[in-house]
């Protein structure tokens, strides 16, 4: 099955740091654009239908419009390049082959805004990536593209990077927020929102890196060239991360809608040595655990939710006939013990006491009304956690239960680490 390339177009074969190639392939059009009617930006891109491609799904002409209607000295384009997320390499790929193209994005988004300045907020894991983008930034302004009068188009709009610490927590938004601003990345009480009151205080657009990269394309393109691609409530391409049991690892580019089978089969060119599927991790690490029997289901946000899926940011693991449920489910846990920041209840007393838990079920040890307790202990996380940490971290298990009931009967006397 042939790829689609909208975002990752010409990848590999431009320069990754070089305006000009960059430029030669159609780049910097769509700031160009924008800069021509600025006053259009948020009605083509609401139009099109683009929805936040870092897992939230957010319509991302309506967050610019939160911010454009407010009035300050100053407003602000925040890039979400953390990308914690186990199993998820999709931004790398933008930001290491076409950074131009998130740049341009950004641009875009600033103008619409009002904001004259941008930060990317890059994972600790990739200082080979800032060495690219600190190229590439270099050369767009060197080129017009990016800091004062920006192509002539009389907008200032530049772009600084900032490295975080090694935090997943500070994926979410306000925590980023935080950690830019020099503080402990926890997550803030909402409200205020970003938009309102975000860096500094200021009105501030925080978007992931490849919702931003969708910009250029659509402005270029127009708002139902965009809506031609994907399904009707979520149009356009996605960047799928494909990770586990799989003989093709890799990220590809398809529209939205593209059956997860056809990703396994066609793509990924299925379990290696030939083995049987038995699982699926969609959405990322905590993202739901669903079974082989699922795997028609379309890749995008109504067909997973109502499949039991989660589509999130694109990633899909998966398992075969070897791989033990339960082991996958006590690794997830030691992740976000690990990673919760501790500032809420819920998380930082619940995931520790959901991998115990776990641990039982996996060594043969739990008890009558533990499965109980662990079901009521993941509903008040989801349900009480303040940020989307400890909200989505019991998703694994939690699904778990429902798809793979048979690895948590006491009287099953087995290994608990194998399915």
């Amino acid at each position: 099955m042939e790829e689609m390339r909208v975002i990752l177009n010409k990848a590999g074969e431009i320069s990754p740091v070089s305006t000009k190639e960059y430029i030669d392939i159609g780049g910097y059009q769509g700031l160009k654009k924008a800069l021509e009617a600025p006053e259009n930006i948020i009605g083509v891109i609401k139009a099109s239908g683009l929805r936040g491609r870092g897992g939230a799904g957010f319509p991302a002409g309506l967050k610019l419009s939160f911010t454009a209607g407010t009035t300050a000295d100053q407003k602000y384009i925040v890039c979400n390049a953390d990308e914690g997320e186990p199993g998820t390499n999709k931004d790398r790929m933008i930001m290491d082959l076409v950074p131009h193209r998130l740049f341009e994005g950004m641009a875009i988004a600033g103008i619409a805004v009002g904001a004259d300045k941008g930060f990317i907020y890059l994972r600790a894991e990739y200082p080979y990536v800032a060495k690219t983008l600190e190229r590439a930034l270099a050369d767009a302004r060197e080129n017009g593209c990016l800091g004062k009068n920006i192509m002539g188009g009389g907008k200032d709009f530049d772009i600084e990077i900032r490295t975080g610490a090694g935090a997943y927590v500070c994926g979410e938004e306000t925590a980023l927020l935080n950690s830019i601003e020099g503080k402990r990345g926890e997550p803030r009480f909402k409200p205020p929102f970003p938009g309102v009151a975000g860096l500094w205080g200021k009105p501030t657009v925080i978007n992931n890196v490849e919702t931003l990269a969708n910009f250029p394309a659509i402005l270029v393109n127009g708002a139902e060239w965009f809506r031609t691609l994907g399904t009707e409530k979520c149009p356009g391409t996605k960047l799928f991360t494909l990770s586990g049991n799989i003989a093709k690892p890799g990220v590809y580019e398809f529209p939205i809608g593209v059956t997860i089978r056809s990703l396994y089969e066609e793509v990924g060119g299925g379990c290696p040595g030939g083995k049987r599927l038995i699982a699926v991790q969609t959405g990322g690490a905590s993202g739901n655990i669903i079974p082989a029997s699922l795997i028609d289901t379309p890749m995008d946000i109504e067909s997973c939710a109502a499949a039991g899926a989660t589509f999130g940011a694109g990633d899909l693991m998966f398992m075969d006939e070897d791989c033990g449920i339960l082991d996958v489910l006590e690794n997830l846990m030691e992740f976000f013990v690990e990673e919760s920041c501790g500032k809420c209840t819920p998380c930082r007393e619940g995931t520790p006491r959901m991998l115990e838990l776990i641990g039982k079920f996996k060594n043969g040890t739990a008890k009558e009304g533990d499965l109980e307790l662990m079901l009521e202990l993941g509903s008040l996380m989801v349900g009480g956690s303040l940020c989307g940490l400890g909200q989505a971290s019991p998703n694994p298990i939690l699904s778990a239960v429902r798809f793979f009931p048979e690895i948590f009967d006491l009287k099953t006397d087995s290994k608990r680490g194998s399915c």
